[in-house]
């Protein structure tokens, strides 16, 4: 397989994170190289002031060319944000005299259900084959052979606002840099921390950004569900500010210290002290109550998002392997015990697997960790066919 040095480059709303990675013929990533720079001109992982997004992006460019050795010309994106849903789509085909399924029947029958009529700002991001009917039998993966009278599919179909998803590839192409394609975060994470029996048993994987919360569901192996929400990390800490009458700096701080998705009962009424913005001014001090009142009051709102997504498709009890949390969210204290009561389900903290390079590579790097990952699978499929550019767009079928 090429080793050619691949690149995933993440726009998010706290940090713009570039990272390096050389494929390895024995389906490992080891990172040679990675670049990150404090976010701004960017809100709800939607670009918001485009020359400060570009300075910072390419200020992380910069750092992982420094740490990598590589000529960064060329990286793949992640996107994310409110804005992107899912809508499941299907389609349906008659077969002449309950014939043999070809494969021109499958790719006819696919494209049906591709066909789906969105408003004029959206843009299909990804199209992902859930299940196949014969005949109204459901759960066929692979009806090649087959027959019947009718073959139908299910198609997930992830789709965005235009301008949106083009503003943040703006600031890719303002560097220059050439974005070959982009995929949605929440199936990212999936792919870097879950494993073939976790996809099979069934998870969901919520990814807990800055300025949004992604979420992919698998079920029998394949993806059930996936979406964005556009609340995350920073709400907490702007509900610090506000509620505490805070600076934002001294609520980011008691978050990452104190905060808690679970309010510890037993102290309540502990004081925090914080230290004095300026030379004169006095020691605030607040209780550690009111802190877990605030942040555990919004990370639970951010799940039962999420779960009341999952009620829809009914999925909760095709569930088995349980929540797996990811992104710089998850290590606030007490989020998977939280996250198990919401779910009824067990929770665990994911993290990459099969990374070398990138010492103990924790879980806000599944999103652009797992873009390298299916990149990387891409190149080998492509390249076993013996076809090349123009890429196919990823998780496509």
């Amino acid at each position: 397989m090429d080793n050619t040095p691949i690149v995933a480059l993440e726009i998010g709303t706290t940090k713009i994170r570039v990272i390096v990675a050389e494929p390895r013929d024995d389906d490992n990533l080891a990172v040679i190289g990675i670049g990150e720079c404090a976010s701004s001109g960017v809100r709800k992982s939607e670009i918001v002031h485009l020359d400060n997004a570009v300075t910072c992006v390419r200020s992380a460019i910069n750092n992982a060319e420094e740490s990598s050795g590589v000529t960064i010309r060329s990286a793949f994106l992640l996107v994310s944000g409110g804005h992107i849903q899912s809508k499941i789509n299907r389609g349906n085909i008659p077969m002449t005299d309950g014939g043999e399924i070809t494969q021109e029947d499958i790719e006819h029958v696919t494209a049906a259900a591709r066909a789906i009529s969105l408003s004029s700002e959206r843009e299909i991001l990804h199209t992902i084959t859930q299940n196949f009917y014969i005949d109204d039998q459901h759960g066929v993966m692979n009806p090649l052979g087959m027959e019947g009278t009718k073959l139908a599919v299910d198609m997930l179909i992830l789709h965005g606002v235009r301008s949106r998803l083009r503003n943040v590839i703006k600031v890719a192409r303002d560097i220059p840099l050439d974005v070959p394609d982009v995929a949605f975060g929440g199936l990212c994470a999936g792919l870097a921390v879950l494993s073939p029996e976790e996809k099979q048993n069934g998870a969901v994987v919520i990814d807990l950004g800055g300025g949004s919360t992604d979420y992919v569901a698998y079920a029998d192996g394949a993806i059930a569900a996936a979406g964005s929400f556009g609340v995350g990390g920073d709400h907490l800490t702007n509900d610090l500010a506000r509620g505490l009458r805070l600076t934002l700096a001294q609520a980011e701080q008691l978050k990452e210290e104190h905060g808690s998705a679970v309010i510890d009962r037993g102290a309540r009424s502990r004081k925090i002290s914080l230290a004095a913005e300026a030379a004169g001014s006095e020691t605030r001090h607040v209780r550690l109550g009111d802190v877990h009142l605030v942040t555990s009051a919004r990370i639970e709102e951010i799940f039962q998002l999420a779960r009341s997504a999952l009620d829809q498709q009914d999925l909760l009890h095709h569930l088995g392997a349980g929540v797996i949390l990811t992104g710089g969210g998850s290590y606030l204290l007490n989020g998977c015990v939280l996250a198990s009561s919401v779910f009824g389900l067990p929770c665990v903290i994911g993290r990459p697997r099969d990374i070398s390079g990138l010492a103990a590579a924790g879980p806000e790097f599944a999103g652009p960790l797992g873009l390298l990952r299916y990149v990387q699978r891409t190149v080998r499929r492509e390249q076993n066919q013996k076809s090349r550019w123009p890429w196919t767009r990823l998780f496509g079928r």
